[in-house]
Protein backbone atom coordinates (compact mmCIF):
# COMPACT_ATOMS: atom_id res chain seq x y z
CA UNK A 1 0.00 0.00 0.00
CA UNK A 2 1.36 3.36 -0.90
CA UNK A 3 2.19 5.51 1.96
CA UNK A 4 0.23 8.52 2.20
CA UNK A 5 1.67 12.39 2.21
CA UNK A 6 0.32 15.34 3.34
CA UNK A 7 -0.36 18.72 1.98
CA UNK A 8 0.74 22.03 2.76
CA UNK A 9 -2.83 22.63 3.84
CA UNK A 10 -2.58 19.64 5.83
CA UNK A 11 -0.23 20.53 7.79
CA UNK A 12 -1.37 24.74 8.34
CA UNK A 13 -4.35 23.30 9.10
CA UNK A 14 -3.40 20.79 11.83
CA UNK A 15 -0.87 23.27 13.29
CA UNK A 16 -3.22 26.19 13.20
CA UNK A 17 -1.58 28.32 10.87
CA UNK A 18 -1.73 30.04 7.37
CA UNK A 19 0.11 27.72 4.28
CA UNK A 20 2.37 30.49 3.80
CA UNK A 21 3.97 30.25 7.38
CA UNK A 22 4.33 26.37 7.01
CA UNK A 23 6.59 27.45 3.89
CA UNK A 24 8.08 30.36 5.98
CA UNK A 25 8.94 28.16 8.68
CA UNK A 26 11.10 25.48 5.99
CA UNK A 27 12.45 28.35 4.20
CA UNK A 28 13.61 29.13 7.90
CA UNK A 29 15.22 25.84 8.30
CA UNK A 30 13.02 24.97 11.34
CA UNK A 31 11.12 22.34 9.44
CA UNK A 32 13.36 19.98 7.67
CA UNK A 33 13.91 19.75 4.09
CA UNK A 34 9.97 18.41 2.19
CA UNK A 35 10.77 15.61 -0.23
CA UNK A 36 8.94 16.85 -3.61
CA UNK A 37 6.64 14.83 -5.71
CA UNK A 38 7.97 14.96 -10.00
CA UNK A 39 5.50 17.66 -10.59
CA UNK A 40 6.73 19.84 -7.86
CA UNK A 41 4.63 18.58 -4.67
CA UNK A 42 5.86 18.69 -1.31
CA UNK A 43 5.12 15.57 0.33
CA UNK A 44 4.56 16.09 4.39
CA UNK A 45 4.59 13.74 6.83
CA UNK A 46 2.79 13.45 11.01
CA UNK A 47 6.42 14.31 11.85
CA UNK A 48 6.42 16.93 9.54
CA UNK A 49 3.54 17.79 11.44
CA UNK A 50 4.17 17.68 14.44
CA UNK A 51 7.81 19.71 13.72
CA UNK A 52 5.59 22.25 13.00
CA UNK A 53 3.49 22.22 16.09
CA UNK A 54 6.96 22.02 18.11
CA UNK A 55 7.85 25.51 16.09
CA UNK A 56 4.61 26.88 16.28
CA UNK A 57 4.71 26.33 20.14
CA UNK A 58 8.36 27.34 20.95
CA UNK A 59 7.55 31.02 18.39
CA UNK A 60 4.30 31.65 19.77
CA UNK A 61 4.01 35.38 21.56
CA UNK A 62 6.11 37.79 22.80
CA UNK A 63 10.04 37.25 22.90
CA UNK A 64 11.83 37.72 26.20
CA UNK A 65 15.16 38.78 25.50
CA UNK A 66 18.06 37.43 22.63
CA UNK A 67 19.22 34.53 24.35
CA UNK A 68 16.17 33.00 25.11
CA UNK A 69 15.32 33.63 21.75
CA UNK A 70 18.29 31.83 20.24
CA UNK A 71 18.23 29.20 22.70
CA UNK A 72 14.56 28.23 21.20
CA UNK A 73 15.70 28.79 17.79
CA UNK A 74 18.36 26.02 18.26
CA UNK A 75 16.39 23.03 20.19
CA UNK A 76 13.98 23.89 17.36
CA UNK A 77 16.63 23.85 14.43
CA UNK A 78 17.99 20.49 16.19
CA UNK A 79 14.69 18.82 16.12
CA UNK A 80 14.19 19.80 12.01
CA UNK A 81 17.64 18.03 11.72
CA UNK A 82 16.07 14.58 12.63
CA UNK A 83 17.44 14.82 15.87
CA UNK A 84 14.89 14.32 18.23
CA UNK A 85 17.19 13.47 21.20
CA UNK A 86 19.58 16.15 20.83
CA UNK A 87 16.71 18.19 20.47
CA UNK A 88 15.26 17.33 23.92
CA UNK A 89 18.37 18.22 25.62
CA UNK A 90 18.27 21.21 24.53
CA UNK A 91 15.16 22.18 25.54
CA UNK A 92 15.87 21.40 29.28
CA UNK A 93 18.80 23.27 29.19
CA UNK A 94 16.22 26.02 27.70
CA UNK A 95 14.35 25.31 30.75
CA UNK A 96 17.64 26.21 32.66
CA UNK A 97 17.86 29.53 31.49
CA UNK A 98 14.24 30.99 31.38
CA UNK A 99 14.21 29.46 35.08
CA UNK A 100 17.33 31.56 35.49
CA UNK A 101 16.14 34.90 33.72
CA UNK A 102 12.46 34.46 36.42
CA UNK A 103 15.29 33.77 39.67
CA UNK A 104 16.98 37.24 38.53
CA UNK A 105 14.07 38.86 37.98
CA UNK A 106 12.24 37.84 41.19
CA UNK A 107 15.39 38.24 42.92
CA UNK A 108 15.38 42.12 41.88
CA UNK A 109 11.93 42.37 43.08
CA UNK A 110 13.05 41.38 46.41
CA UNK A 111 15.61 44.20 46.62
CA UNK A 112 12.71 46.67 46.02
CA UNK A 113 10.07 45.57 47.95
CA UNK A 114 12.76 45.86 50.76
CA UNK A 115 14.08 48.80 49.99
CA UNK A 116 10.55 50.52 49.60
CA UNK A 117 10.20 49.12 53.33
CA UNK A 118 12.91 51.38 54.42
CA UNK A 119 16.23 49.18 53.88
CA UNK A 120 18.92 50.85 52.69
CA UNK A 121 20.74 49.41 49.40
CA UNK A 122 24.04 51.55 49.66
CA UNK A 123 25.96 52.78 53.06
CA UNK A 124 28.18 55.32 51.01
CA UNK A 125 28.26 58.56 53.72
CA UNK A 126 30.33 61.10 51.04
CA UNK A 127 28.51 63.11 48.52
CA UNK A 128 29.56 62.06 45.31
CA UNK A 129 29.67 63.21 41.72
CA UNK A 130 28.20 61.39 38.31
CA UNK A 131 31.44 59.89 37.20
CA UNK A 132 31.90 58.67 40.92
CA UNK A 133 28.34 57.39 41.37
CA UNK A 134 29.41 55.93 37.72
CA UNK A 135 32.65 54.05 38.41
CA UNK A 136 30.73 52.44 41.67
CA UNK A 137 27.67 51.39 39.92
CA UNK A 138 29.80 50.24 36.66
CA UNK A 139 27.43 52.13 34.40
CA UNK A 140 28.15 55.28 32.65
CA UNK A 141 27.65 58.76 32.98
CA UNK A 142 25.16 58.65 30.06
CA UNK A 143 23.04 56.29 31.49
CA UNK A 144 22.52 57.90 34.92
CA UNK A 145 21.66 61.19 32.96
CA UNK A 146 18.72 58.76 30.85
CA UNK A 147 17.71 57.58 34.23
CA UNK A 148 17.46 61.32 35.10
CA UNK A 149 15.42 62.92 32.08
CA UNK A 150 13.10 59.47 32.43
CA UNK A 151 12.28 60.08 35.52
CA UNK A 152 13.74 57.31 37.43
CA UNK A 153 15.33 59.50 39.95
CA UNK A 154 15.35 63.10 40.83
CA UNK A 155 19.07 64.41 42.18
CA UNK A 156 20.04 67.41 44.05
CA UNK A 157 22.09 69.40 42.71
CA UNK A 158 25.34 71.85 44.76
CA UNK A 159 23.78 75.36 44.80
CA UNK A 160 27.51 76.81 43.94
CA UNK A 161 28.44 74.93 40.93
CA UNK A 162 25.16 72.98 40.05
CA UNK A 163 26.94 69.40 40.39
CA UNK A 164 24.70 66.50 40.70
CA UNK A 165 25.30 65.37 44.13
CA UNK A 166 24.32 61.88 45.01
CA UNK A 167 24.06 60.62 48.69
CA UNK A 168 23.19 57.25 49.82
CA UNK A 169 19.65 57.44 49.24
CA UNK A 170 20.26 58.22 45.76
CA UNK A 171 22.88 55.73 45.32
CA UNK A 172 20.18 52.98 47.07
CA UNK A 173 17.29 53.87 44.13
CA UNK A 174 19.79 53.87 41.49
CA UNK A 175 21.23 50.30 42.73
CA UNK A 176 17.45 49.25 42.96
CA UNK A 177 16.94 50.44 39.04
CA UNK A 178 20.09 48.98 37.77
CA UNK A 179 19.04 45.72 39.53
CA UNK A 180 15.44 45.40 37.54
CA UNK A 181 17.35 46.89 34.51
CA UNK A 182 19.95 44.31 34.30
CA UNK A 183 17.03 41.69 35.45
CA UNK A 184 15.10 42.65 32.22
CA UNK A 185 12.64 45.14 33.18
CA UNK A 186 11.62 47.64 30.57
CA UNK A 187 12.29 51.40 31.26
CA UNK A 188 8.09 51.61 31.26
CA UNK A 189 8.04 48.80 33.56
CA UNK A 190 10.31 50.42 36.41
CA UNK A 191 9.03 54.31 35.83
CA UNK A 192 5.56 52.89 36.68
CA UNK A 193 6.51 51.41 39.70
CA UNK A 194 8.58 54.31 40.58
CA UNK A 195 5.58 56.63 40.17
CA UNK A 196 3.40 54.65 42.41
CA UNK A 197 6.37 54.42 45.18
CA UNK A 198 6.64 58.48 44.46
CA UNK A 199 2.93 58.79 45.70
CA UNK A 200 4.17 57.09 48.66
CA UNK A 201 2.35 53.45 47.54
CA UNK A 202 4.94 51.30 48.94
CA UNK A 203 3.16 47.98 48.76
CA UNK A 204 2.31 46.20 45.34
CA UNK A 205 5.21 47.33 43.40
CA UNK A 206 5.36 43.51 41.69
CA UNK A 207 2.06 44.31 40.16
CA UNK A 208 2.95 47.82 39.44
CA UNK A 209 5.99 46.31 37.68
CA UNK A 210 3.49 44.00 35.94
CA UNK A 211 0.80 45.60 34.87
CA UNK A 212 0.95 48.59 32.27
CA UNK A 213 -1.61 51.11 32.64
CA UNK A 214 -4.82 51.56 30.25
CA UNK A 215 -3.60 54.09 28.88
CA UNK A 216 -0.08 53.07 27.66
CA UNK A 217 1.11 51.12 25.10
CA UNK A 218 2.82 47.85 25.39
CA UNK A 219 5.79 47.32 22.97
CA UNK A 220 7.57 44.69 24.50
CA UNK A 221 7.69 41.56 26.61
CA UNK A 222 9.79 43.96 29.04
CA UNK A 223 6.72 45.33 30.12
CA UNK A 224 5.26 42.74 31.71
CA UNK A 225 8.50 40.67 32.45
CA UNK A 226 7.20 38.58 35.12
CA UNK A 227 4.43 37.26 33.64
CA UNK A 228 6.50 36.75 30.33
CA UNK A 229 8.57 34.72 32.01
CA UNK A 230 5.91 32.96 34.03
CA UNK A 231 4.67 32.39 30.44
CA UNK A 232 7.57 31.12 29.14
CA UNK A 233 8.56 28.48 31.61
CA UNK A 234 5.16 27.00 31.36
CA UNK A 235 5.80 27.08 27.27
CA UNK A 236 9.21 25.34 28.21
CA UNK A 237 7.70 22.54 29.60
CA UNK A 238 5.06 22.05 27.09
CA UNK A 239 7.75 22.18 24.32
CA UNK A 240 9.56 19.21 26.19
CA UNK A 241 6.29 17.30 27.12
CA UNK A 242 6.09 17.62 23.14
CA UNK A 243 9.18 16.69 22.30
CA UNK A 244 9.02 13.46 24.52
CA UNK A 245 5.55 12.87 22.49
CA UNK A 246 7.13 13.22 19.03
CA UNK A 247 10.33 10.51 20.37
CA UNK A 248 7.81 7.86 21.40
CA UNK A 249 5.66 7.89 18.37
CA UNK A 250 8.42 8.61 15.53
CA UNK A 251 11.48 6.49 16.95
CA UNK A 252 10.39 3.49 14.65
CA UNK A 253 10.05 5.63 11.67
Amino acid sequence: MARKYLRTSDVARAAGVHPNTVRLYERAGLLPPIPRTPSGYRMYSELNVDQMRLARMAFEGSWPGRPIRRSVVALVKQAASGDLGGALEKAYQHLALVQSERAQAESAVKLLERWARGTAADATSAQLRIGQVADLLGVSGDMLRNWERNGLIAVPRNPHNGYRTYGAGEISRLRVIRMLRQAGYSMMAILRMILQLDRGQTSDLRRALDTPAPDEDVYSAADRWLTTLEDWERRSLEVIALLESMIRKHRQL
